[in-house]
């Protein structure tokens, strides 16, 4: 209620030109009160002397008093005002970045509307004329603006611009509309900013998905290159496990060669040694021999050294010594050494290099198992759905999925991206397929096996012959028979590879292939063949080195 009573008691006090208040006040002939200086400048600019307010014409300038009442209430309503106006001024004062009231002198208070009529903004208190006034009801109020006033005023007609002219693509005022623009397409500026609000609003949402796409995408480069730092580090850690096993097979190869010439040497010395055992026991009957003839030379018993003579002619057995050497060859003793390091390190490398391959494929193991609706009737599924053989037909709804001319089984899982490895027990078995198959296969009928018709797949035949099932048939030369095979896909590669597991090495890899249709794993156990193949075909677990 004081505040009603506020904005009552200002409202009378308010002057109709300047929208303030009372400055000396002054009252004419009508009856209306102004500031004395306001009513002056007014009959001063215009040719009649009329009441701002009532229009009420003068035929003579009017004498003008100051109201003494008028002004001793204007006096204790100013004191009164700025009373009030200290002890809300905290609450009303404008903040930084708000739009402040432009008649407040002194603190600025935020400003609620302004005006385009009057090109200026207005707080709570210096509003009030526009609300209750006559002639200022009819002046349009906006929500405050800081800057730019006249920019909302056609500078043609010096009217508000109401209305949007979607033919031109401009604001446009009424009497623009009437005269510049009658024949164009015109709607209140309302109804277009609210049809360019939605549409920011669904470009904003457009933009928004825009950034959340690119967050997302952040989220995701971020991940990988966490994944990618684990997989350096395994890398690191395979790297140096191989060079470590390089190292020592290294540091073997030379322990073995200084042994090699160490042993070599032994055996010359324990050779010298002979030999000189030998010599000196020679030397030592010639040094004898030297004695007796020495002594006899110097006989001067014409009979005895006759006679002795013919015992010297004996001599002490000895060995020819020219031929005998017991300096051994060490030419190409290094070579042999470093020839035989070469192949064993080869060997090493290629095995190495393999089973560290084999052991990052085997991070991308799925499990696989077999789905009933799709194998030929003869063949015989386990309760787990990993083993498959061989065995009497059974009566079985022929759905679309199912094979009926060849003994073959699908897995239940498909593929469409990404990488899958997977592995198969083919121990004790003369024939069997493995490998993967495009889900829209010919499932009916004749099925040839080759990358055109859908099918990627390992074949063994006659228990010894392997076979890459392309178009020409690649025959396989393998140094051993694999017991267990290892099935690998790169989908956006168009890579499938197949592993002898135990041996860690890679068999064949159908290469350049363009997958654009589900990967389905594929098996075939072969016929029984009267008890020769009549081992499972078996899906094993991947265990990972």
């Amino acid at each position: 209620m004081a505040a009603a009573n506020y904005l009552r008691s200002e409202d009378q006090f308010l002057c109709s030109i300047c929208l303030d208040v009372f400055t000396d006040p002054v009252s004419i002939p009508c009856g209306h009160n102004f500031c004395k200086n306001c009513i002056n400048e007014h009959w001063n600019t215009n040719d009649q002397y009329l009441c701002p307010m009532c229009k009420k014409v003068f035929n003579t300038r009017p004498e003008l008093h100051v109201n003494t009442f008028i002004s001793e209430m204007v006096v204790q309503f100013r004191q009164s005002a700025q009373q009030k106006t200290s002890s809300s001024s905290q609450k009303l004062c404008a903040k930084p970045g708000e739009v402040t009231c432009d008649v407040c002198t002194g603190t600025k208070l935020k400003a609620l509307k302004s005006c385009l009529v009057c090109m200026a903004s207005y707080c709570e208190t210096h509003l009030e004329p526009h609300l209750t006034m006559s002639g200022l009801k009819r002046h349009q109020l906006i929500d405050p603006v800081e800057v730019n006033l006249e920019g909302r005023m056609c500078t043609k007609h010096d009217k508000p611009l109401e209305l949007f002219c979607k033919t031109d693509q401009t604001c446009v005022c009424m009497l623009c509309h009437v005269l510049d623009h009658k024949m164009h397409d015109v709607v209140p500026l309302k109804e277009e900013y609210e049809g360019k609000k939605a549409e920011l609003g669904k470009r904003e949402a457009e933009v928004q998905q825009t950034i959340q796409k690119r967050q997302l995408k952040i989220q995701e480069i971020k991940h990988s290159v966490d994944l990618s730092e684990e997989d350096a580090d395994r890398e690191i850690a395979e790297g140096v496990q191989v060079f470590t096993a390089l190292k020592e097979s290294v540091e073997r190869g030379q322990a073995n060669l200084i042994n090699s010439i160490k042993e070599k040497q032994k055996t010359t010395e324990k050779q010298a040694e002979a030999f000189i055992k030998e010599l000196e026991q020679e030397i030592s009957e010639l040094t004898k021999r030297r004695t007796e003839i020495e002594q006899l030379s110097r006989s001067e018993d014409q009979l005895h050294l006759l006679q002795s003579v013919q015992s010297l002619k004996a001599a002490p057995s000895t060995k020819d010594w020219i031929e005998v050497s017991v300096r051994p060859s060490y030419v190409g003793t290094m070579r042999r050494a470093v020839a035989q390091l070469e192949e064993t390190l080869s060997k090493e490398m290629k095995k190495l290099v393999a089973e560290s391959e084999l052991n990052r494929i085997q991070q991308y193991a799925v499990d696989v198992t077999l789905d009933p609706d799709t194998a030929h009737p003869q063949l015989i599924l386990s309760d787990d759905g990993k083993q498959v053989n061989h065995g009497v037909r059974k009566n079985l709804p022929d759905n679309p999925e199912r094979f009926d001319t060849y003994i073959n089984v699908l897995a239940k899982q498909s593929f469409s991206s990404g990488r899958f490895y997977f592995e198969v027990q083919v121990k004790g078995k003369t024939e069997w397929d493995s490998g993967v198959a495009r889900e829209s296969i010919n499932r009916k009928g004749k099925i040839t096996l080759k990358p055109e018709d859908g099918y990627w797949a390992l074949c063994l035949r006659n228990g010894k012959e392997y076979i890459a099932a392309t178009s020409l048939s690649v025959f396989l030369s393998l140094k051993s028979r694999p017991q267990k095979v290892g099935v690998f896909v790169d989908y956006e590669e168009g890579v499938v590879s197949f592993y002898d597991v135990d041996a860690a090495a890679l068999i064949y890899s159908f290469t350049g292939c363009c997958f654009t249709e589900k990967l389905f794993p594929y098996f075939c156990p072969g016929l029984n063949d009267g008890g020769k193949n009549s081992a499972p075909l078996t899906i094993s677990p991947v265990r990972v080195n």
